[in-house]
């Protein structure tokens, strides 16, 4: 069975001394949820204290973004082997905010997740269709074209280290979020494709769903049987409520 994860999206909140406060906190929260993976996705100035603040517990850390290079003159850039320096184990890569507001393409993606595998980054790897593209019946085929092409440099072999995140872009800070009918039709077809792509690996790649996640609809998603976990925006900037979700992702696979 596909280990759960749950990873909080911080995006442009908290500074150094409140990271260090909300890692105290999540620290008590969430110590006794061995059974499912964690991690925190800071801004790049609060990596090393989220590290710092984390060390021994099951919590790992993550990287919002990386460059596909490992050096060079790339200002306002961060590499790949950079983060896993900094104590980085996973990286968050083509999520809709990035494609959206940086233009970034399914090639691009797919350079920065063969960069992350390389430098021994676990990347976590966003799809998504928008409103229009869902009102226009386009959803699974904007899904399939995002994931062929942002999986395309990723050596099947390593298939089993890279995260895929369903976010629907409709349901991301909007307040709608995705029935868990609707998210487990797209994690099956992700796992169908899948299937054609890395073959006997695919079964071993957790689909975290991603678009409005929050403690009351969490549990109805994660009982859903190709949800592998969550990719949790606002409601991971409180220990409360990211708890609550980490906890129902918990009990629905426990069952």
């Amino acid at each position: 069975m596909r280990k759960p994860f749950v990873c909080g999206n911080w995006k442009m909140n908290k500074n150094v001394g409140e990271t260090r406060s909300l890692c105290a906190e999540l620290r008590t929260a969430l110590g006794a949820f061995s059974q499912v993976e964690l991690a925190v996705a800071p801004v790049f100035v609060s990596l090393p204290a989220a590290v710092d603040a984390l060390k021994g517990t099951n919590i790992g850390v993550a990287g919002q973004d990386c460059h596909a290079e490992k050096e060079g003159a790339y200002t306002g850039n961060v590499s790949a082997p950079m983060l896993f320096d900094a104590g980085c184990r996973y990286v968050i890569l083509g999520h809709s905010e990035r494609r959206t507001y940086h233009a970034e393409t399914d090639a691009l993606v797919a350079k920065k997740a063969a960069a992350a595998l390389a430098a021994g980054l676990n990347p976590i790897v966003c799809v998504g269709e928008t409103l229009a593209e869902r009102d226009g019946g386009k959803t699974l085929t904007v899904v399939e074209t995002q994931v062929r092409g942002s999986l395309a440099d990723i050596p099947e072999a390593l298939a089993a280290r890279v995260t895929l995140a369903y976010e629907p872009v409709w349901a991301i800070g909007t307040g709608r979020n995705a029935t868990s009918a609707q998210a487990q039709e797209v994690h099956a077809f992700i796992r169908g494709l899948l299937r054609s792509m890395v073959h006997g690996e695919a079964d071993k790649m957790r689909i975290q769903y991603g678009g409005s996640v929050k403690p009351d609809n969490a549990k109805e998603l994660m009982a859903q049987p190709d949800v592998d976990g969550a990719l949790v925006g606002g409601a991971s900037l409180k220990a409360d409520s990211f708890a609550a979700i980490v906890k129902a992702m918990h009990e629905a696979r426990a069952r």
